[in-house]
């Protein structure tokens, strides 16, 4: 690698205009920015804030009293009925809530399972009287709750949990057991010692029929007796409880198993909205079928999901915006001017490693803001119909393992970009990717997600085809026919590369065009569902095992089409914002990073768009050369497009993140300077061998050492070449 490859010049200042920086700033914090905002100021309260190291059982005690606060504070009811003194704002809440976690994860999950999981439960799984008597401790912090849905032997096999509830008429109760091992409620917040009454799921059985799995109120702990030495009031009798210990992060929440022992509850304690038992023990539902009443049971859960998803964005922010204020400010190994070390952001590695992870967390955070745009106007009523919740569940799965794979992919690449630094626990990113570790598996294992967004896909491409005549059909296969003889045949790929060839330019402005990238993009998801249709196909007509063994062979790459469904999302949210923003030079630069998101991943996929006939090898190359051009781009206004992510440094909390390494830097070149300029510097080894002399240098007047008689210095290229190679593995 040369020197003149390796580095751009020192970046020269640009600046975004405080109106085009505010746009962009509303833009990315959406509908509800003002709650966002305020909660951003909360989180970063001395109370709430997270310390490193602070050990497990004061950190519980910690996030306890942290709740506390933000219940006494009316900061956390926004999702709850006005009537009972929430806020009937069901989008606003989720924003808010996601930005505890700039405060401390376990603040913001231990918030999550209090109000998101167990209170949310309650509201929509219970009716009027539900609400009227369990609510308000609830919303209150008065009783902390679990919410015991997930089991050790049945985890995202929610319908299969042993867990059962069965009606006893002569009492009028419900008997909660846990019939053996595997079905220990597992991994619950609050279960080990705070929760002190629990949602649990169970499997509820009346007259001898099972009708499948339902929620229940169910109390844990005896509040009318002395705590323990932990804190902790004394279970109730049939209820056992065990604490999961030390995690690998989020250890501010108390997670613990629970079992039950023919535990008797009231039938009132029933959540009822889709289930009823009347005294006598008959069962009634508003939804007849059992499997469409499991989902709709579980598609009122959503919004777990949806804030998990919302959360890695703001995880994925805070790294960024630590490593790139780092990487303006941290020099290493001299460029041009042998005086002066090159700034990180400078190297095209670094800007490799980082501009694109930004241009994707912009991305994930605006297709976000539309999630919650369809949550809040599903769960306000707004816009509630079967289709409503059906999409929003579709991209709900799709949105959220995307959102936690790309914050544990920025975490690291931040972490590794920030040297030793990064991994000081005081600079925060590895603490985040500890504590953001298991976002892809809780609240729906990711890659289960996308195989429930693959399904949706197959069927809706399955109701398409549906619909053709056989003239229909017929002009389908002529289409298909035509698109393998347009897009896979040797000629068709020969006279592409001529044309490319021809205009290297003009393929490059072709790249830019939003609808070449919808098309590449889109093209993408279509054939790759239709190619995994049509080898099910055959398998449609054969037996329940033909069919599963159809299903497993094609399952890898429909959980990459789903994937690529979601990134397409990704990209017609960013695009769709870009009109939000009228100032010329904020939508100019933003739809730099637009560009870049889809290029970056259009070239992830090469091997897919050259051997489907998509691009050429040629304009293949095309897509990267654009990619570099974007960065060069893109370089100068970095540190702007993480400041207006809105995290200053009460947020960051990081010494790098501050001004700290710049003095550090400054000062390290004034005395280099001043010992230059004093004359008193001494010579270097290499300077006395290049000028054949073996002595003590001969003292020379003004001037710096190092530097030939007749003033000019010649850097050793040997020493240029290998610095450059440090800079791009260290940088």
């Amino acid at each position: 690698m040369t020197t003149a490859a390796r580095t751009a010049p020192e970046a020269p200042p640009a600046s975004l205009s405080s109106r085009a920086r505010a746009q962009i700033a509303d833009v990315l914090d959406g509908r509800w920015r003002d709650m966002r905002r305020r909660t951003r100021q909360i989180a970063a309260e001395p109370d709430l804030v997270s310390i490193p190291g602070l050990p497990m059982n004061e950190h519980r005690e910690r996030i306890l009293a942290g709740l506390q606060s933000l219940a006494d504070r009316g900061e956390v009811q926004r999702a709850f009925p006005a009537r009972l003194g929430g806020g009937d704002n069901p989008g606003g809440n989720i924003a808010s809530f996601e930005e505890l976690l700039v405060a401390d994860p376990s603040l913001q999950i231990k918030a999550g399972v209090q109000w998101g999981l167990f209170g949310a439960a309650v509201l929509h799984l219970g009716t009027e009287h539900n609400h009227d008597e369990l609510l308000p401790g609830i919303m209150s912090f008065e009783v902390p709750g679990a919410f015991a849905m997930t089991e050790i032997g049945h985890g995202s096999d929610v319908a299969s949990i042993g867990t059962t509830a069965t009606y006893d008429a002569e009492s009028e109760e419900f008997v909660i057991h846990t019939p053996f091992r595997g079905a220990w409620k597992e991994y619950l917040g609050n279960a080990a010692l705070h929760g002190v009454a629990a949602v649990v799921f169970a499997q509820l059985i009346t007259h001898g029929v099972n009708h499948g799995v339902h929620a229940f109120y169910v109390p844990l702990r005896d509040t009318t007796a002395p705590v323990d030495a932990r804190g902790a009031y004394p279970m109730l009798p049939g209820i056992r409880s065990e604490d999961d210990g030390h995690k690998g992060g989020l250890n501010g929440i108390d997670n613990g198993r629970l079992a039950f022992d023919h535990v008797r509850v009231p039938r009132t304690n029933l959540l009822d909205r889709y289930g009823q038992v009347v005294p006598d023990g008959t069962y009634s539902s508003p939804i007849d079928s059992p499997g469409r009443r499991f989902f709709t049971m579980l598609s009122t859960l959503v919004q777990g999901r949806v804030s998990l998803g919302g959360a890695s964005a703001v995880a994925s922010k805070l790294a960024l915006a630590i490593a790139i204020r780092y990487a303006e400010q941290r020099r290493q190994f001299t460029g041009a001017d042998p005086g002066v070390e090159t700034v990180l952001m400078d190297y095209g590695t670094h800007r490799r490693r980082l501009l694109p992870l930004l241009a994707r967390t912009y991305a994930v955070q605006l297709l976000h803001n539309d999630l919650l745009e369809r949550f809040h106007g599903v769960f306000s009523g707004e816009r509630d119909t079967d289709a409503d919740r059906e999409d929003l569940e579709t991209l709900a799965a799709a949105a959220k393992p995307l959102a936690t794979w790309h914050a544990l992919e920025t975490l690291q690449t931040c972490r590794e970009a920030c040297g030793g630094a990064g991994y000081m626990a005081s600079n925060r990113i590895v603490g985040l990717r500890a504590d953001m570790d298991v976002y892809v598996t809780f609240e729906g294992d990711n890659t289960v997600l996308l195989q429930l967004v693959g399904k949706r896909l197959l069927t809706d491409y399955g109701r398409e085809t549906a619909k053709m005549d056989v003239a229909g059909q017929a002009r389908w296969v002529a289409k298909r026919a035509g698109d393998m003889a347009l897009y896979r045949t040797p000629l068709r790929r020969a006279s592409q590369s001529v044309r490319d060839w021809g205009s290297r330019a003009r393929s490059a402005t072709e790249l830019r065009d939003p609808a070449v990238q919808r098309e590449l993009l889109e093209d993408r998801v279509e054939t790759m569902i239709e190619e995994i249709a049509l080898r099910l196909r055959p398998s449609l007509k054969g037996t329940p095992q033909d069919k599963a063994a159809a299903f497993d062979a094609n399952q890898a790459e429909l959980v990459e089409a789903a994937r690529a469904h979601g990134e397409l999302m990704q990209w017609e949210a960013f695009t769709e914002s870009l009109e939000s923003v009228t100032d010329p030079e904020g939508r100019r630069v933003l739809t730099w990073l637009r560009d870049l998101f889809a290029l970056h991943l259009i070239e992830s996929h090469l091997a897919w768009y050259v051997v489907n006939g998509r691009l050429s090898a040629q304009r293949a190359r095309t897509v990267t050369s654009y990619i570099e051009r974007l960065l060069l781009r893109l370089r100068p206004y970095a540190l702007q497009l993480v400041e207006v992510l809105g995290y200053g440094d009460e947020q960051l909390r990081a010494d790098i993140a501050t001004g700290a390494e710049g003095d550090r830097q400054a000062e390290a070149m004034a005395y280099y300077e001043a010992l230059r300029a004093s004359g008193q510097a001494p010579v270097t080894e290499k300077e006395l061998r290049a000028r054949g002399e073996s002595g003590p240098p001969v003292p020379r007047p003004g001037g710096p050492t190092g530097a030939d008689v007749d003033g000019e210095d010649h850097p050793d290229e040997g020493d240029q070449a290998l610095g450059a190679e440090a800079a791009a593995v260290s940088a």
